[in-house]
């Protein structure tokens, strides 16, 4: 790791804990709700579609994927669908809000070996209620030394965050599962990322392309950041 690195970011969302399979879930679960009115691989792409067209208005997170299922009920029906599917659709929402926190792998680990270190720090995409919520059942709050939860994840949002910080971008590191939005934004800015796949990503955070980059790593796991140290 540059020796110039002070302090380190985590992304939450799949890279400290499990979001995405809830969401999966979430999915297949509501395709299904309208399989009488399209086959369920057509219902989620109208509901992808769906996300894309609001992202702008709701931003990321549960509550603004409960606003695009009820409005892909309404479109995909055309206005005949039973209050009912509207009804079922909101549960769904409701149980996303309420699903365990579940670390991943070495993520405590890591976190207690860096920590004193560097200036550990969470910035992360999301419903600001959500997110606080599963930061405090995760148990991992204390490990940080601030919490952004940020409502995008582009260049000029990583640039107020190292202001907040007083944070110069070559002394900053950014680590995540979502090249998109954890990666390119702070190459961009001049400071170090790195990747920490997870097996599922959603639609919108995939990234196909190889990328070669002197300030980029690419890990296995999270733990492998600790070997990166004295490099």
């Amino acid at each position: 790791m540059n020796s110039g690195i002070t302090t380190i970011a985590f992304d939450a969302d799949d890279t400290l804990w499990i979001n995405e399979p809830y969401f999966q879930e979430a999915e297949q679960q509501f395709c299904m709700l309208l399989e009488d009115y399209l086959p369920r691989h057509a219902v989620s792409q109208e509901l992808f579609k769906t996300e894309m067209q609001n992202l702008q208005l709701y931003g990321y997170g549960v509550k603004g994927f409960i606003l695009c299922m009820i409005e892909t009920i309404g479109r995909v029906s055309e206005g005949t669908a039973p209050l009912q599917l509207v009804n079922k659709a909101i549960a769904l929402g409701q149980e996303l809000l309420q699903q365990p926190v579940e670390l991943l792998p070495g993520v405590k680990e890591t976190l207690e070996c860096l920590k004193g270190r560097y200036r550990l720090v969470m910035a992360t995409k999301g419903d600001l209620l959500d997110q606080e919520r599963k930061l405090k059942k995760s148990g991992l709050e204390p490990f940080f030394h601030h919490i952004e939860i940020m409502s995008d994840k582009k260049q000029q949002d990583y640039a107020k965050l190292l202001k907040r910080l007083d944070c110069r971008p070559e002394n900053f590191l950014m680590l995540g599962n979502s090249i998109k939005s954890d990666v390119l934004p702070v190459l961009e800015l001049g400071g170090f990322a790195a990747h920490i796949p997870y097996h599922i990503t959603w639609m919108h955070e995939q990234h196909d392309h190889t990328l070669q980059h002197p300030r980029f790593m690419e890990l296995n796991t999270i733990g492998e950041v600790l070997a990166c140290q004295d490099k």
